[in-house]
């Protein structure tokens, strides 16, 4: 029975691995890997024809202040993360971004459709916790009450109190996911905007200012 949840245990911190290993790489089979959370449109009306083919080095990368993008050329895809450092200062949360960019042109400009994405292995977790949190502070309460827990008035606050430190828990984990997402956009957001500060800043040409004598 032990070695049966050792092993249970290591399966699932190996899924857990595998799941963010996918969700932090930049190579062409994970570029949409994740769960999709919000979206935004851009169109770039500034140098659309250099914009993409001057923009990206040969790999297909594109290392920025805060964080790298890829160009998936086969995939149309340009896929941004802000940089995970291991030994870094900065506060890691437990639900990191990383952005999927489909682009499509339009005459004389580009389309830009970023989704937000999070690792599958975080948005299931919280939503187990939720129903969880839920589901047990309602099941409690209901059983309770049906099994006459409310025929005297201890038992009428005993009910008060776990519904109250349920819905306590609830709130703090809300407020803690909104804080994350709040931490982890700011981060993403940042790194999409120096990936636009790039994409739309002139082309740089060589000119040759020697005189002849």
């Amino acid at each position: 029975m032990t070695l049966a949840g050792i092993i249970a245990i290591l399966l699932f911190l190996g899924l857990i691995i595998g799941d963010w290993y996918q969700f932090t790489t930049l190579k062409s089979w994970a570029c949409r890997y994740g769960c999709p959370l919000a979206h935004r449109r851009n169109a770039l009306d500034s140098h659309p024809a250099h914009a993409l083919s001057h923009a990206f080095y040969k790999s297909g990368a594109l290392p920025l202040p805060h964080g790298i993008a890829r160009w998936v050329e086969d995939q149309q895809v340009i896929v941004i993360r802000p940089y995970y450092q291991l030994f870094s200062l900065s506060f890691r949360t437990a639900w990191p971004l990383k952005g999927t960019i489909d682009v499509n042109s339009d005459g004389d400009r580009l389309l830009l459709h970023l989704s937000k994405r999070i690792p599958w292995s975080s948005a299931i977790l919280t939503l187990l916790w939720l129903a969880f949190v839920i589901g047990g502070t309602f099941t409690f309460a209901v059983l309770f009450i049906l099994d006459g827990g409310l025929s005297t008035v201890g038992g009428f606050f005993w009910v008060i109190g776990i519904t109250a430190l349920g819905l306590l828990v609830l709130a703090g984990g809300l407020i803690l996911l909104s804080f994350a997402y709040r931490l982890e956009d700011s981060r993403l957001m940042q790194v999409y905007q120096e990936l636009l500060d790039v994409l739309t800043s002139p082309p740089i040409t060589n000119s040759d200012n020697s005189t002849n004598p």
